[in-house]
């Protein structure tokens, strides 16, 4: 169909043509978007053509309107055309039989736009994976409450589910749950009709009151282990109900979010059918040194940098503790120092976890 408003020519018609030497043609009609161009074009002869109408029998290009006099019996032609010009072929955009979007593609305007076009009303998709995220512990208080002494404003909740809407999730805060055992299985049974994935923070330790751990240990479908990394040696997972799983991170928040890095996020994109479940990493240049404990693979919080070279470098943020939230919210990335390393030297390379937002 035509790609502009104009007159359907035959190019050959208007070899030589310039405003000062036109070439004129007779119109023979008009075709308007949506309508079936009936007049076949012969030599000598125009058709007025409108954006996204047929091409008609005989032209093999189209010549601008602003190219021309914009006659309507007779048109002078100012601009030499080639052929094909100013024409859109069939299948240049798609191919018959070739795939408009392919599995796990994300379902955003332009690939709605897509399917409309190629008249597909209804396609097979996998929904966002509903994540429903509960911080546990009897010294957590609500955001905008004053603290009293040995109290603590939750801040895991907003973090993980805020990480789990990058992911690609539909993720909901459920709240605080206190150290109750009968109160945390009953908010859980509730989650588990509106959840594809539970996730708790908190309670997984060795301590005298880690509820989490101590109230799923005992249904015997969740399994609590310590993992050779650091920050997030504390873990639990396994499923409740209906086979939903739960993952159950520490309460530190950087332990939170590396685990959340670690194993939620690649879970999650796996819901969603993408091939690529884990962040793309980098090797950057330590602009510093550091020490790892051996046998522990770290992921350390550090800003990554950009060079003039094109290659990155990578200073670390705040310390190994993993209880710092003001050196976490200042970093872009995590560094990551494999259990075999005990010892990173400036000036070395290093496996770098890019934290971009928004990688559906």
């Amino acid at each position: 169909n035509s790609a502009m408003d104009g007159y359907a020519v035959r190019a050959a018609d208007t070899a030589g043509a310039t405003p000062a030497a036109p070439r004129p043609l007779r119109v023979i009609g008009a075709v308007a978007a949506g309508a079936v161009a009936t007049l076949s074009v012969g030599s000598g002869e125009a058709l007025r053509i409108m954006t996204g109408a047929p091409i008609p029998a005989g032209a093999d290009a189209v010549i601008a309107l602003e190219e021309t006099d914009r006659g309507v019996a007779r048109v002078a032609i100012h601009q030499e055309v080639l052929s094909g010009q100013h024409v859109r072929r069939a299948g240049e955009d798609l191919q018959v039989g070739a795939a408009a979007l392919g599995a796990g593609a994300a379902l955003g305007p332009q690939q709605l736009a897509l399917l409309a076009a190629i008249g597909r009303d209804r396609v097979v998709v996998r929904p966002r994976p509903r994540v429903q995220v509960i911080s546990t512990g009897s010294e957590l208080i609500e955001v905008g409450r004053r603290a009293a002494f040995g109290e603590v404003t939750d801040c895991n909740s907003y973090l993980i589910s805020a990480a789990a809407k990058d992911a690609g999730a539909d993720a909901r805060r459920v709240g605080i749950v206190p150290d109750d055992h009968a109160k945390l299985l009953d908010v859980l049974e509730t989650q588990l009709l509106r959840a594809d994935i539970l996730i708790t923070t908190g309670g997984v330790s060795m301590g005298a009151f880690d509820v989490v751990k101590e109230a799923l240990s005992e249904l015997g479908t969740v399994e609590f282990s310590r993992v050779a990394m650091q920050p997030g040696k504390p873990q639990g997972f396994g499923h409740l109900g209906d086979r939903v799983p739960i993952f159950c991170l520490p309460g530190n928040p950087v332990s939170a979010l590396v685990s959340f890095e670690v194993f939620v996020r690649p879970a999650i994109r796996k819901l969603l059918g993408k091939r690529n479940l884990h962040r793309a990493t980098v090797q950057a240049v330590a602009l510093e040194g550091a020490h790892s404990p051996e046998g522990r693979r770290q992921y350390r919080r550090g800003v990554l940098h950009r060079e003039a070279t094109g290659g990155y470098s990578v200073s670390l943020v705040g310390g190994a503790g993993s209880h710092l939230i003001a050196s976490m919210a200042s970093s872009n990335c995590l560094v990551v120092i494999d259990e075999e390393v005990t010892e990173v030297v400036a000036g070395s390379r290093v496996t770098v976890i890019p934290l971009l937002l928004s990688n559906r």
